[in-house]
């Protein structure tokens, strides 16, 4: 059952910035609302903006509300639940203690983030803030020649 059909007006210039920012935005969901309320400035029903956007009609009349509450403005801000890390306020001092004294593995950035912070965290939340906050990845490492060829083996500590 499709909601009944809410009147709404756009301006010429309205109809642009959703035109523009339903395909240029950043953030996909952000394109999901402007490529509906594009399709509601077009006067198409409410049935065939669900149908076309994909979406279904509890979302849209909450997307017509945001619009209709904070304008495209309004449209563009994301409210996902949750709380931000409490590493985020020591993101600056992790950074550099791990650049200064890389972990080899996970469980030892747990304790040097530990250390550092006093914050104790699983392996996971730690390896999704090094590598999504601080922008570090896994350290990738070779093999030493077997020490039976030690020509080689002193070769590769010449030239790593």
């Amino acid at each position: 059952m499709v909601c009944s059909m809410i009147k709404m007006a756009f301006s010429e210039a309205e109809k642009q910035a959703l035109h523009h920012e339903r395909f240029h935005h950043q953030h996909p969901r952000v394109r999901r609302k402007m490529e509906v309320l594009w399709l509601k400035s077009q006067g198409l029903a409410h049935q065939d903006i669900c149908r076309l956007a994909r979406v279904n009609a509890n979302t849209l009349v909450s997307y017509l509300h945001q619009y209709e509450q904070g304008g495209i403005e309004g449209l563009t801000k994301l409210n996902f639940h949750g709380q931000p890390s409490e590493l985020r306020a020591h993101q600056e001092s992790i950074e550099a203690h791990l650049r200064d004294h890389p972990p080899a593995t996970i469980n030892e950035a747990r304790a040097k983030i530990a250390k550092v912070t006093g914050i104790h965290r699983s392996p996971t939340q730690v390896r999704m803030f090094v590598k999504s906050v601080c922008g570090m990845k896994p350290r990738k490492t070779g093999v030493l020649p077997a020490k039976a060829d030690p020509v080689a083996q002193e070769a590769f500590k010449k030239n790593p």
